[in-house]
């Protein structure tokens, strides 16, 4: 007997940063996910068993029951056994009935995207575990990494949402964001690494700084979800481009990269790094397959 979870990937259109002191925030579940098959297994313990997109294994780890004890100490190092050791005691301080499913178990997680795509594959893998274990995913997810908890939202949800931190309470309701526009809407990979703490750190220090940020965010969010001209869109896009580069100190990234493009490319999540989007019209893939860059997925195959 198998039981299997299946959780979707996750992009920022509005609110980055600013999320995390409350701004609200339009948030798109992605196509791509990751599944999580559970079965009985042959040995005591727990094996577990993680393939990329491709069906590589990429990870691959056997934990024995006396791991789990409330008094085998706490996990040390950041390596990938590490952190799920880590989150498996997380899950089950949230739900000790957890441990008799985790006995005798093995387990098999498959990534649908490239895991340098940064589309959720931690938030997509605690979304699975917590469904497993009968735990809250936001508890998982505040308690190992942090963060806004929005990835956790979109792991759940059928389509697009808003997302807010009320009170230390995450509030999520979807939205009807499906805009006439959006075959002139392509994601494309950059293929550059952000380092997220850094932008954290820099939007701490500047961007709580301005008076009515968080205000404005959450009025751009609001106005996006409900646009249907693409020059209004793109338009709210510059804007909440140009609040977020007085917050992080940053050029954004059409100034960087993109100056001679015909509409607007706009930063996803972690500044500079992961996806953007592109809103103009011609040949978008031309534009950017010209620029040295190949993953361009259309709105359509990217978001649900």
């Amino acid at each position: 007997m198998s039981v299997s979870f299946r959780s979707h990937g996750k992009l920022l259109l509005t609110g980055e940063y600013a999320v995390l002191d409350g701004a609200e925030a339009l948030a798109l579940p992605t196509r791509f996910g990751q599944t999580l098959t559970v079965e009985e297994g042959d040995t005591p313990g727990l094996a577990w068993k993680s393939l990329d997109h491709e069906g590589r294994v990429w990870f691959e780890a056997h934990f024995e029951d006396s791991e789990f004890d409330k008094n085998s100490g706490h996990p040390s190092g950041k390596d990938t056994r590490s952190i799920l050791l880590g989150l498996l005691r997380e899950a089950l301080r949230v739900n000790p009935e957890f441990r008799s499913k985790i006995s005798g178990r093995r387990a098999l997680s498959r990534l649908e995207f490239p895991r340098e795509w940064g589309l959720g594959s931690s938030s997509t893998l605690i979304s699975n575990l917590a469904q497993w274990a009968g735990a809250d995913p936001y508890v998982l997810l505040w308690n190992a990494f942090g963060g806004s908890g929005y990835d956790i939202a979109c792991a759940r949800a059928d389509g697009p949402l808003t997302y807010r931190v009320q009170n230390q309470v995450p509030v999520a309701e979807p939205v009807l964001f499906d805009p006439p526009f959006k075959d002139h809407l392509y994601f494309v990979y950059l293929n550059r690494k952000q380092n997220s703490r850094e932008a954290i750190s820099a939007y701490k220090k500047n961007g709580a700084k301005q008076e009515g940020f968080l205000q404005r965010v959450t009025e751009i969010t609001r106005a996006v979800a409900r646009c249907s001209a693409q020059d209004e869109f793109n338009a709210l896009l510059k804007e909440h481009e140009s609040l977020l580069a007085g917050a992080l100190q940053m050029q954004p990234v059409q100034e960087q990269l993109f100056p001679d493009f015909k509409g607007v490319v706009k930063s996803l999540g972690a500044w500079g790094g992961d996806f953007v989007l592109a809103s103009g019209k011609g040949d978008i893939p031309a534009y950017f397959r010209n620029k040295g860059l190949d993953t361009i997925l259309p709105y359509r195959d990217m978001i649900l």
